[in-house]
């Protein structure tokens, strides 16, 4: 059976990949080129995060807490999956369902070497930061609210860390490849890491031998 066709999305006024072409050329020399989109890359995930902390000081209403949590957790969710993902790294991951009814998971990365280096690095490195440090923040509440017998938060917490998840997993996948096991990813990257730690301590000079033919002192 033939593969299907990757249809164009219907919002994909500038064809993936081509975003700096778009650019104007004297912001290249800028610290953050895409400054309001990582300004709201952050916001959402760091706002989900404080309401869900504060919410208790404002209102004693559930529901409410409940209702702007997953507005600011949906809002992220979005901006991560269509904006920042697509413009700070150069990712993105989408779904389609072809003719026959067969859902289609697409990964995709702009990883050729003219593109990253265009890629501004600050942008990278908060994309990145962002992305791992919020579902390990909603890991620890949901910890909390399961100890704490807090059934009714431990649901919200659920929702943020399958929001969360999911950008991290495609993200991720998309990093590493869509076709790459990341299982086989990561065993790759253990066992350079410990090449690279076994080669450190076989080339590092060792430190000097005490000598061995020192005569005692006090012998005659």
């Amino acid at each position: 059976m033939a593969s299907a066709t990757v249809p164009l999305l219907d919002d994909d006024t500038i064809p993936f990949g081509e975003e700096d072409e778009m650019r104007d050329p004297s912001t290249a020399a800028k610290k953050y080129t895409h400054p309001y989109v990582t300004f709201f890359h952050l916001f959402f995930r760091g706002a989900s995060i404080v309401i869900y902390m504060f919410c208790g000081w404002f209102s004693d209403s559930f529901i409410t807490s409940f209702v702007f949590v997953v507005l600011f957790l949906s809002a992220d969710f979005w901006t991560v999956k269509n904006i920042s993902g697509r413009l700070l790294v150069g990712l993105r991951w989408w779904n389609y369902v072809d003719d026959d009814g067969k859902s289609h998971w697409v990964f995709e990365s702009k990883n050729s070497p003219s593109y990253q280096s265009r890629v501004n690095k600050h942008e990278q490195r908060i994309f990145w930061l962002g992305l791992i440090l919020c579902p390990f923040f909603w890991g620890l509440f949901f910890l909390m609210a399961l100890f704490g017998l807090k059934f009714k938060w431990l649901l919200l917490v659920m929702i943020a860390i399958a929001l969360n998840a999911a950008n991290l997993y495609g993200y991720v996948k998309c990093n590493y490849g869509a076709n790459k096991d990341l299982n086989s990813a990561a065993t790759d990257f253990m066992k350079t890491q410990l090449f690279k730690n076994a080669f450190d301590i076989m080339t590092k000079p060792n430190a000097a031998a005490p000598p061995t033919n020192v005569r005692p002192t006090g012998v005659v």
